[in-house]
């Protein structure tokens, strides 16, 4: 993808993607990014109102997004027209279901607006229409259309009612189809699209290690229950990318984080962040004060060995991947010394980072500049978000890894995990059109899956010989190798 696209990789990435190709503008000023709408909802509405040649509707779009995506503030106005005067409102928002056992009650809460369960309901016949979208996840996007319930008696307050819902993927999204476009592309052009994709220009990466080390950071959006570290300098866009692209992540910044708000809390009786996202982001972790260390420490390892997690009498299962991102100075960007003194206590313990399958050496990325920002077309964020997240169901591609890595005899078993892991992620993301092993060949295989996932995995292995040099000092990671698979 360079500078100026070339017509014919533009008719052939409309071709093979149809209706999913949007024209992205990020270099420019534009009137949407003074909504500072994240990218994945941005897309969607560019999508509803650009013309075939990128082309955008600027009135229709800026009052779709004033009409239909209202920002925190607004709130009480919604909540006066609704109550007030009993209109019905419309909007774009996430919304989340709860169903009370006892009584059946049926009721939705709006975490961004603070809306909780305690005031809401979702009447029968409106469930009967549209349980089908609201049970798709923990927490879904779309158009909710909101309501007033008069309050029946003294027992029986007034409610706010769920009157309609329409997902806010308004396609549908077939696997498939995306797997079998991947194969029009050479891999350096597919590099270029998963950039565009997530809103970087290709043409402004100095090397193909910059783009890859890029796409790295994507690895726990396609992979379930992966645990990466990066530690990377200031003005990175780690804070973007894991924010911003994907409506099926979360990004916590600082500020302070307990065990029951990153697993379960029992006085509430709610599940916490890691249940139905598909990662937790804790953004600027050296910042971040944890509530209680030891109880912190202790949950976070039983969650990251298994999946699974214990509060009280709850017990919890979950697939969000835990990501830490920590800025860097240039002093300590150096996998040979201790690069995780300034972290918060939690993690000074080398049997919490041994759960971790792979570093991110973050000072590989470019700071972001003008020249990094798409202008050209590009796949919609929205449906590669998607995608991504579809992709961690597919047990294909760690088959795979399985019959090409050759494992050596008493090889650790965690690192032999992450790094089948981290493979089966990367082979996801670079080459999703594989579905045998001799789909790639093992050069490829070798270079943009294997050898990368075993240099993260032996960044970690390093960092816990510094932290516990009498448990794993002079124990490097296993010598994985290809076995000889008929291509």
């Amino acid at each position: 993808m360079s500078e100026v696209q070339s017509e014919e990789f533009v008719e052939r990435l409309k071709d093979s993607f149809d209706e999913m190709v949007v024209y992205k503008d990020l270099k420019k000023s534009n009137f949407i990014a003074a909504f500072k709408l994240p990218s994945f909802m941005r897309d969607w509405v560019l999508k509803r109102f650009q013309d075939d040649d990128g082309a955008i509707d600027i009135d229709g779009a800026t009052e779709f997004i004033r009409t239909f995506i209202p920002k925190k503030e607004d709130w009480k106005a919604i909540k006066n027209r609704v109550v007030s005067y009993q209109e019905q409102v419309k909007f774009l928002a996430k919304i989340s279901i709860d169903i009370d056992i006892k009584t059946q009650a049926l009721t939705f809460a709006l975490p961004d607006f603070g809306l909780t369960f305690r005031d809401t309901v979702i009447p029968r016949d409106v469930w009967d229409s549209c349980n089908a979208s609201l049970l798709k996840a923990e927490e879904n996007w779309g158009i909710v259309e909101l309501g007033y319930q008069y309050p029946e008696n003294d027992k029986m307050p007034g409610k706010i009612k769920l009157v309609s819902f329409q997902d806010f993927c308004p396609y549908s999204i077939d696997l498939d189809d995306f797997k079998y476009a991947r194969e029009s592309f050479s891999l350096d052009e597919w590099i270029d699209i998963i950039l565009g994709a997530i809103d970087y220009n290709a043409a402004g990466y100095e090397s193909k290690k910059q783009k890859l080390a890029m796409i790295t950071r994507l690895l726990p959006f396609v992979e379930k229950r992966l645990n990466m570290i990066e530690l990377a300098p200031k003005g990175t866009g780690k804070s973007y990318l894991f924010g911003s692209v994907s409506r099926f992540g979360w990004l916590s910044s600082g500020g302070t984080m307990s065990r029951a708000r990153m697993f379960y809390d029992v006085a509430r009786r709610t599940e916490g962040l890691v249940f139905g996202h598909d990662y937790v982001a804790l953004d600027e972790v050296q910042t971040i004060n944890f509530t209680d260390v030891d109880e912190m420490r202790g949950a976070l390892k039983g969650y990251m060995e298994n999946g699974k997690y214990t509060v009280g009498n709850h017990e919890g299962a979950a697939d969000s991947g835990i990501i830490l991102l920590g800025n860097i100075p240039a002093s300590n960007m150096n996998e040979y010394i201790n690069m995780f003194s300034e972290l918060p206590k939690v993690f000074h313990e080398s049997a919490l980072i041994d759960r971790f399958h792979g570093f991110l050496k973050g000072w590989d990325l470019p700071r972001m500049n003008d020249d990094l920002k798409i202008c050209g077309w590009a796949l919609n964020s929205e449906y590669f978000s998607t995608i991504m997240h579809e992709l961690r169901d597919d047990p294909t591609y760690r088959a795979i890894v399985d019959s090409w890595v050759d494992v050596p005899d008493k090889s650790d078993t965690r690192d032999t995990e992450a790094i089948k892991r981290l493979c089966t992620a990367y082979l996801k993301l670079l080459f999703p059109q594989v579905q045998r092993p001799g789909d790639i060949p093992s050069r490829d295989f070798k270079t943009y899956c294997l050898e990368p996932a075993i240099e993260m995995r032996s960044i970690i292995k390093l960092q816990l010989g510094i932290l516990d040099p009498d448990e794993f000092r002079g124990k490097d990671v296993p010598t994985l190798t290809i076995k000889d698979v008929e291509e």
